[in-house]
């Protein structure tokens, strides 16, 4: 599992996700990437999980690029506690996802089957999200 390995902070607020993505928005590794089309905190465990099936559908053929790093902490208190005293404990780690962030990044295969390999990846995510292809490649 993706997270920090310390933090200057134990504990964030949760904060806003508007606007659209400035920096990571455009497909710098590899020829084919994954780009988020709504806002969204991603997981640790989803992003793991996106890995995984890209991986297996690989079958070690390719290189992924992973865009987004979960670096925000993510508190949670346990069930059936009376409100008040304090914020829960860390729980999670999460990446805040905006509009237009790459996700993925393939490279290494073809179209077809990067297209494929980042279906299965979206699959696993709890956003809307859209194929697309360098401009140099020919998107």
């Amino acid at each position: 599992m993706l997270l920090p390995k310390r933090v200057k902070h134990r504990k964030q607020q949760r904060g806003k996700m508007r606007g659209v993505a400035r920096r990571g928005a455009q497909v710098s590794f590899g020829n084919y990437g994954l780009r988020a089309m709504e806002a969204h905190w991603v997981t640790n465990a989803q992003i793991e999980a996106c890995r995984v099936a890209v991986n297996r559908h690989l079958k070690r053929g390719g290189k992924l690029w992973i865009r987004i790093f979960p670096d925000k902490p993510i508190t949670k208190k346990p069930a059936e506690t009376r409100m008040g005293k304090g914020k829960g404990a860390p729980e999670a780690w999460v990446a805040v996802v905006k509009p237009g962030r790459i996700l993925f990044e393939l490279d290494g295969v073809t179209e077809k089957i990067a297209r494929e390999a980042l279906q299965l990846a979206a699959h696993r995510l709890p956003l809307i999200t859209k194929f697309v292809i360098r401009p140099e490649v020919g998107g």
